[in-house]
């Protein structure tokens, strides 16, 4: 603190003496000469002063912030728990037997999401109303080529139709699934909690494992067998996955957490579980890193939450009108024509537009209005579910602001776990191994959404990624690296949605013969000579 505040005052002593031999020669240049000071020099010693301000301000702002960061951090890390004794806390347990010294701990504080923060600035706001005229535009130009082609102002929502079918189904598929999350940990947790020992003791450990392994199961072949059996169209597709994914990830933490704790007070000094609430509360917050309690708002903004599922849904509806206008009619005949190299590069460079703007609406729908409006119903403070992503100019750190919630699963369970396994050597192997089960899954999400195995994503991580991960890391700074960041974003979302879209209408327009033929899961997406898309079996 000493040292900060000098180095402040030092600098703003020589910003001061600078301004004052200025004074001084202003001063004996204009002793000489009694004509009254000119208006371009009042102009260029208020623009000197003003850059002198915002100087000094920007360094104390900075200096302010590491400050109260390193405060704020301490304080975390020393305040006792008030909810029970410290003798009987496995806090102190959980530190000797979790965490390793490599790393830090996620720190739950009250804060807004960035963008929330930015919307105060009318500038940003400027944006977000050219996205929104943009979604206008799409509306107006699907009204006025109906009306021109068909004679009529309809707006058809066939592509929204067809992709949230059978959503019903999902939403019954997913209530056993939670209520497996909801029950089966926390009995476990119990079950190997209790103080008994030998015989006992073993039977419940036993018991608790099997429970786990049916709860497992559970979650990841419940949805692929309804999603096999009943054919489900990608949205309701994506309902499942993701919360089979999200509850896997938050039974992990949860145990994760806990487990170590509640081990070390079985030796002899009571019984502790967590309360069964906080583990409730836990599975609908939107974080991935179980704690016994949370920062919590004072009050819930009703009007707040309907402004984002609103935009939510809003988001939806313009990824529809972007795959219906922008991606349908290059797509849906280009698996029938010969194939060629150049075929192939204008697709990929004629889909950067529609992929990049599907990577910004799948954040600004998911990462933003839908964690933002479960957080604000259950008064949870911290949201800062990312951060400025958008300003990176290495991919290592686009990889660690894009998505902060699973980022910080991802730290805390996969590299700082194998680094303590490890011994603390072989970061560039903790670190590959976070890339190899990011990559794993992000695959296995766009196999289940699309229905079919296509390793554009798993390329995408493994090779790709790791490649600019190391080679486009954090010692690059300067516009120059951010325009590189986002050239690399274009092209990548390019090729995603080029090669999957190929893939999926050469799938239905090829079907494999032992597919029964009129099944409703190869329902086509024709493109006629009206821009409208039309769905048939």
């Amino acid at each position: 603190m000493e040292s900060c505040g000098a180095r402040f005052r030092v600098q703003r002593r020589e910003g001061l003496g600078g301004e004052q031999k200025q004074e001084q020669e202003q001063q004996h240049s204009g002793e000489g000469n009694t004509e009254p000071p000119r208006a371009p020099d009042l102009v260029q010693w208020t623009q000197h002063m003003e850059a002198v301000k915002r100087q000094l301000l920007e360094q104390a702002q900075g200096q302010l912030v590491e400050l109260l960061d390193q405060a704020m951090w301490e304080a975390v890390q020393s305040y006792p728990s008030q909810d029970r004794p410290p003798s009987s806390s496995p806090s102190a347990s959980i530190n000797k037997t979790r965490k390793p010294p490599l790393g830090k701990q996620k720190v739950f504080i009250i804060r807004k999401s960035l963008l929330d923060e930015l919307m105060e600035v009318q500038h940003f706001r400027t944006i977000y109303h050219m996205f929104a005229a943009g979604l206008c535009v799409f509306i107006i130009s699907t009204l006025a080529i109906d009306f021109i082609d068909e004679g009529r102002l309809v707006l058809e929502f066939d592509l929204l139709i067809f992709s949230f079918g059978q959503l019903p189904l999902a939403l019954v598929t997913w209530v056993p699934m939670f209520l497996s999350t909801l029950l089966v940990p926390y009995q476990a947790l119990w079950l190997w909690a209790r103080p008994q020992t030998g015989a006992s003791w073993t039977l419940g450990v036993a018991l608790g494992s099997v429970l786990l392994a049916a709860h497992a199961s559970v979650l990841c072949i419940l949805p692929v067998h309804v999603v096999v059996k009943h054919e489900l169209p990608p949205a309701s597709r994506c309902v499942l996955v993701f919360e089979q994914v999200r509850l896997l990830m938050k039974s992990y933490s949860f145990l994760r957490e806990t487990l170590p704790g509640t081990l070390r007070v079985r030796g002899g000094e009571g019984r502790w579980t967590p309360s069964f609430s906080s583990y409730l509360y836990f599975l609908f917050c939107p974080t991935l890193i179980y704690r016994e309690t949370y920062p919590r708002t004072s009050s819930i903004r009703w009007n707040y939450v309907a402004k984002n599922f609103a935009q939510a849904l809003c988001c939806v509806l313009y990824a529809c009108f972007i795959l219906g206008r922008l991606c349908v009619p290059v797509f849906a005949n280009m698996s029938q024509e010969p194939f060629s190299t150049r075929a192939l590069v204008l697709s990929i460079l004629h889909a950067t537009l529609p992929g990049i703007f599907m990577l910004l609406l799948i954040f600004f729908a998911f990462l933003h209005c839908w964690l933002n409006a479960f957080a604000e119903m259950l008064r949870f403070g911290d949201r800062m579910f990312y951060r400025d992503w958008w300003n990176s100019t290495s991919f290592s750190n686009y990889y660690r602001t894009w998505n902060v919630v699973v980022h910080d699963w991802l730290y805390s369970y996969v590299y700082q776990d194998g680094l303590w396994l490890v011994g603390g050597r072989a970061r560039g192997a903790a670190m590959m191994g976070v890339f190899l089960i990011s990559a794993v899954v992000h695959e296995y999400i766009f196999c289940f959404v699309l229905g079919f195995f296509y390793p554009v994503m798993l390329m995408l991580f493994l090779v790709f990624g790791v490649l600019l991960n190391f080679t486009m890391n954090d010692r690059h700074t300067g516009p120059s690296w951010n325009v590189l960041m986002w050239t690399m974003l274009f092209l990548g979302q390019g090729i995603q949605v080029s090669l999957y879209c190929q893939e999926w209408y050469a799938r239905r327009h090829c079907p494999l013969p032992q597919v029964r033929e009129h099944s409703p899961h190869h329902i086509l997406i024709k493109r006629t000579e009206q821009p409208a898309s039309v769905f048939s079996s």
